[in-house]
């Protein structure tokens, strides 16, 4: 499909009525009428747009909470009936879809694992066909996989869906990282330069995993790159909380922080200083791009020496030499070979591997 069709079809009426930033809030699982009731009456409707709650909660391992089915989609509905806001959930198959569309959600949003299979995406689309009042949002795949996600996207636009946003929750990472999932914000740079009309929503409670860093992401998306909204998961009793409880936050922490994210932006300034304003933010950017890699080149450098030290230690098992010319120079020169089809410096690439190298000496000597 053409890019600029998908782009220049998307109905983006739903989100432009409103004033950004777009709030979608609520627990991550709906666990009860009262957790669901008094969240909703203690969120800020001035603030929040859209109160959510998984019903279907399918996790990485059997025997943990899955969610409260079809009942918690009358919870959900008395929502909507007794407050101002609209309501989401979660769907995975034509069966959610098919009950969610009969309690009348307004939102409904396709999680990361659903996302990475076409199969269910192809599901979900047949059944949602020809649907044009809801709102139908995508988080991205798990892994770093962007045709994935625009596949998800075209599958829908397809089957006649025109109130289409994305989801940015962050990507699953084989590394320590300070994230639960590690935002990739390069990534949604070149997604929003194929797509500059999709709405994006950011869920910094995904990419987090932890209430502390909500801020911090929210800004950077918000801010930086000018994301439509932001879902943020709430709970009445977030300690309580039957699924992660360490990433949601109570609905007056919520509106604290939301204070803060509006209080702390600084929107373009006059048209003389637009420019001026545009170059800033582009540095800011490409300095966001760049702290994120240098994150992540740190954890891999830790991960490096941790397998020195256990050759280091198999090597005194063995009575080996920790010095092996051969092998150094075989990292070298395959090293440097690589590197130089990637643009690198043979200069550069061999002052790096030579440090790296007397590192990982170092901490092989140090084996008692």
């Amino acid at each position: 499909m053409e890019k600029n069709i998908l782009n220049n079809s998307i109905d983006r009426s739903w989100i432009e009525k409103w004033e950004p930033p777009f709030i979608i809030s609520g627990p991550c699982s709906a666990e009860s009428e009262q957790q669901i009731i008094e969240t909703a009456k203690r969120l800020d409707p001035a603030y929040v747009q859209v109160f959510r709650a998984g019903i279907w909660k399918p996790r990485t391992k059997p025997n943990n909470f899955e969610g409260v089915g079809k009942e918690g989609l009358q919870w959900l509905k008395n929502v909507k009936r007794n407050t101002e806001f609209m309501v989401a959930t979660e769907i995975a198959n034509s069966e959610h879809v098919e009950l969610a569309l009969s309690f009348d959600i307004d939102v409904l949003w396709i999680g990361a694992r659903s996302t990475s299979s076409p199969f269910i995406i192809q599901e979900i689309a047949d059944a949602l066909e020809g649907e044009k009042d809801k709102i139908i949002l995508v988080k991205n795949p798990i892994h770093p996989d962007i045709e994935l996600w625009i596949g998800a996207l075209e599958r829908l636009f397809r089957k006649g869906v025109r109130k289409l946003g994305i989801i940015h929750r962050g990507f699953y990472t084989y590394k320590a990282s300070k994230y639960r999932n590690q935002p990739n914000w390069n990534l949604l740079s070149k997604f929003r330069r194929f797509f500059p009309r999709i709405p994006v929503i950011c869920d910094p409670s995904h990419i987090c995993g932890n209430k502390e860093g909500i801020l911090e992401i929210a800004k950077i998306a918000y801010h930086y790159f000018k994301y439509d909204g932001l879902m943020i998961e709430s709970h009445c009793n977030p300690d309580r909380a039957w699924s992660d409880s360490q990433q949601q936050i109570t609905p007056e922490k919520l509106l604290e922080l939301l204070k803060k994210l509006m209080d702390s932006y600084h929107p373009y300034p006059s048209k003389n200083g637009n420019k001026k304003y545009q170059i800033q933010n582009n540095l800011d950017s490409l300095r966001i791009f760049i702290d994120e890699l240098d994150e992540n080149l740190i954890s891999i450098l830790s991960e490096r020496m941790k397998i020195s030290k256990q050759l280091g230690s198999l090597k005194r098992e063995s009575d080996i030499s920790i010095l092996q010319p051969n092998r150094w120079g075989d990292i070298l020169n395959k090293s440097i070979k690589l590197g130089k089809s990637l643009g690198l410096s043979e200069e550069f690439l061999e002052g790096v591997f030579k440090l790296l190298h007397k590192e990982s000496i170092n901490i092989q000597k140090k084996i008692e």
